[in-house]
């Protein structure tokens, strides 16, 4: 869905703002050309587009603090971007904005093995923090499906989990410290390489921000050592309810395994086809992993399977050695783009208490029956973050907007059972106007004044995660 082309009052604004941009900035960094500003015009959210006034792709944080203080002084809206990833249009730029990208900012400032962390420019992809460490046995914990992509600037923005956060946990977990620009240009120095803050916790205000409260440029990230050795369990269910309660009763026996992955059939199926990984045909499937030495690996996998095997699995298989547990993991890494190859879909994100699972599962099914859409699950089962992939066809009037209502429904079920909106991906503009669902006026009032306070004039990633309704008077102020 394009949004509004901008008008000749934009196309004169665009003017100035990029003259005064190029006087601190080199002309490679600023990027005003319509042709070459499309690369910019959605995230992966992309549904929606519209291409931006320009784009800057400053190299330090001295660059983005003079880029903030001439959209400051001028009165234009900033968005925020790191590699364009978002699955909730958190990227999404307007007509009238300056799409300030991270992609230069890729550095590692320092490592220290000794305090167990690194500092890098939060451009940096996630899976090339690993990268620098991994030499020396270290390795980053936040795991995003996207992690060859996704920048640690969006990872802070969204606060995004990944497989392996039911153990290690999200990125607010891991994160101990930013350097951050705000709106006006001052620079800020937050956490740091110490475990915990003192005074307030602003560091957890600002993880999961999506770009609302200031642009961060470097961050402080804790790693950790590689663990001896890892094995996962395949399982393979008759129905989702089963294995559902299959992830409830491991968690409730007080096992801690470092992934619980869920796939049903329409994933194993799209997967089965497009990465051959030797699935089982059923009607969902588990993936669970423990790390640790030999033994605690083989006792947790014992206690796993003892309780898989009381559900009567269609199939349980332990990986024999690292060429099987890479076998087991390809289609779950593969579901996304598998799900892509047969047909549009919606990816959603909201998170519900695991024990919720099975009923939720059932009604997601009875819903797509409801409104006549196919609905593929693969999601992180084990903190009960759910993505439902959607399908509808892009080209088929009204499919989108069906897709959306759809998954509107599917979020208000998640709030419904004690669960959230989001788990990762963020609110963006994709819950917007769910907010009001989780939130009453009061909630959303205390947010705002958090935003107030740091970004006064609300430039900072303009229209998204709070509702229209109630964001508006702000912005217009």
């Amino acid at each position: 869905m394009e949004m509004p082309a901008p008008n000749a009052a934009v196309l004169s604004r665009k003017q100035q703002i990029v003259k005064r941009l190029l006087t601190v900035l080199s002309a490679d960094a600023v990027i005003s050309d319509i042709a070459e500003t499309r690369a910019y015009e959605c995230d992966a959210l992309t549904a929606y587009r519209c291409p931006p006034l320009c784009a800057v792709l400053p190299s330090t944080t001295q660059d983005v603090s003079e880029v903030l203080k001439i959209c400051h002084e001028m009165g234009v809206p900033v968005v925020p971007r790191g590699s364009g990833t978002s699955l909730a249009g958190g990227a999404l730029p307007t007509a009238d904005c300056v799409i300030l990208g991270a992609a230069r900012m890729n550095a590692v400032i320092e490592t220290n093995y000794d305090d167990r962390y690194v500092r890098v420019q939060t451009g940096r992809t996630n899976l090339s923090v690993t990268g620098a460490v991994e030499e020396n046995d270290f390795f980053y914990a936040p795991d995003p499906s996207s992690q060859l992509a996704c920048a640690i600037a969006g990872n802070i923005a969204m606060n995004s989990g990944g497989a392996h956060c039911l153990k290690y946990g999200v990125t607010t977990n891991n994160l101990l410290g930013v350097t951050m620009v705000m709106m006006d240009g001052t620079v800020v120095d937050i956490g740091g390489a110490h475990l915990d803050a003192s005074g307030l916790d602003i560091l957890g205000v600002i993880c999961g921000s999506e770009g609302q409260l200031g642009v961060v440029t470097e961050a402080t990230l804790r790693i950790l050592r590689k663990p001896e050795g890892a094995r996962p369990v395949l399982m393979g269910y008759d129905s989702s309810e089963v294995a559902g309660q299959v992830v409830t009763d491991i968690i409730k026996a007080g096992i801690l395994p470092v992934a619980i992955e869920f796939m049903d059939r329409p994933c194993i199926e799209a997967t089965e086809a497009f990465a051959k990984a030797g699935y089982p045909m059923c009607e969902a499937l588990l993936i669970v992993e423990v790390e640790g030495s030999e033994q605690e690996i083989d006792d947790q996998l014992a206690l796993i399977m003892a309780i898989a095997s009381k559900h009567n699995p269609v199939e349980l298989r332990q990986a024999g050695d690292a060429d099987e547990a890479a076998r087991i993991w390809l289609g779950r890494k593969s579901a996304f783009g598998a799900m892509g190859q047969i047909n549009d879909y919606m990816c959603l994100d909201g998170t519900i208490p695991v024990s919720s699972l099975p009923h939720v599962l059932k009604r997601i099914a009875e819903m797509s029956e409801e409104f006549g859409l196919d609905v593929g699950n693969v999601f992180h089962a084990g903190d009960g973050n759910m993505h439902p992939l959607i399908l509808f066809d892009a080209n088929k009037p009204g499919d989108l907007e069906l897709c959306e209502e759809f998954g509107a429904e599917i979020l208000k079920l998640c709030v419904e059972v004690g669960g959230c909106l989001t788990g990762e991906h963020g609110v963006g503009i994709e819950k917007r106007d769910l907010m009001h669902v989780q939130y009453d006026p009061a909630d959303l009032e205390a947010q705002m004044a958090v935003k107030d306070v740091l970004d006064p004039r609300w430039l900072l990633n303009a229209a998204k995660v709070f509702p229209l309704d109630a964001s508006e008077p702000r912005r217009a102020a």
